[in-house]
């Protein structure tokens, strides 16, 4: 049985604390799945809840979302993914190049993040991703060079622009920063020819969504982080991933409560 808690239907943080929310649903449930923005807030609420807690999505990690990609890139590759190429390309310093990054250190494939170098993620952990890959063999690299990236790559993966939580005002700076890094058919044909495309979804790649046609109208981008012909192209695997996103997550409580 599950209980969906909507920001309107929890007091958590405003007018009661974290831990003592954390006290009140760790006696009503075996375990709890947070999703929201401060990582801190996941933290506390694993530390006091006294039942398991998984980390949804934060503004600063995603991992549930990681277990999904790690198993849909298996299914493509036959289960042996060890040296694949992935590149990530984008905004690197979001929740999801940070938690690519470690998902590719800790599983053997080679990272390659590439985007402008102001949108890279810190520097404690690049060093940090290196050294789990080499204890992996593989290696952690971030670049700003597009054919360099996307040469020979086995998965090419991106993601919105804009995250969750940001306010509508940085659109506009984003669009003239990573317009260079939407993955085109044109970076998909550098791929190998055996390559895939994945994107964590919801994706602006077209004008079929209120953001889009407001983007489209505002700026005159009718495609942001990837072409539609890149997106419904037979390369790629979105909706095989947004599947896997299920299956994982319930797959990892049901372990998790045996």
């Amino acid at each position: 049985g599950v209980t969906y808690l909507d920001p309107g239907s929890s007091q958590m943080g405003k007018k009661e604390s974290i831990e003592d929310t954390a006290r009140v649903l760790g006696r009503f449930y075996d375990g709890i799945e947070f999703r929201g923005f401060d990582q801190s807030d996941v933290e506390e609420l694993a530390e006091k809840a006294g039942v398991p807690v998984w980390n949804g999505l934060t503004d600063m990690w995603h991992p549930t979302q990681m277990l999904a990609d790690a198993l849909t890139i298996q299914e493509n590759f036959n289960y042996d993914i060890k040296g694949l190429k992935f590149v990530f390309f984008g905004d690197l310093k979001n929740n999801m190049g940070r938690s690519l990054m470690v998902m590719c250190a800790k599983l053997g494939m080679n990272f390659v993040g590439c985007g402008p170098k102001d949108c890279w993620m810190d520097e404690e952990l690049i060093k940090t991703c290196e050294q789990i890959a080499a204890e992996n063999g593989c290696t952690v690299k971030c670049t700003e060079d597009v054919k360099e990236a996307a040469t020979d790559a086995d998965v090419i993966y991106t993601d919105v622009w804009v995250s969750m939580g940001e306010p509508d005002e940085v659109w506009e700076q984003r669009i003239k920063q990573l317009s260079p890094y939407r993955v085109t058919t044109e970076v998909m044909a550098m791929a190998k020819p055996t390559a895939i495309f994945l994107h964590c979804l919801p994706a602006f790649h077209d004008t079929n969504t209120t953001t889009g046609a407001d983007i489209a109208k505002r700026f005159g981008v009718t495609e942001m982080e990837v072409e539609d012909a890149v997106f419904e192209s037979k390369q790629s695997k979105v909706f095989d991933e947004a599947e896997n996103r299920m299956h994982t997550i319930k797959a990892v409580m049901y372990a998790t409560l045996q």
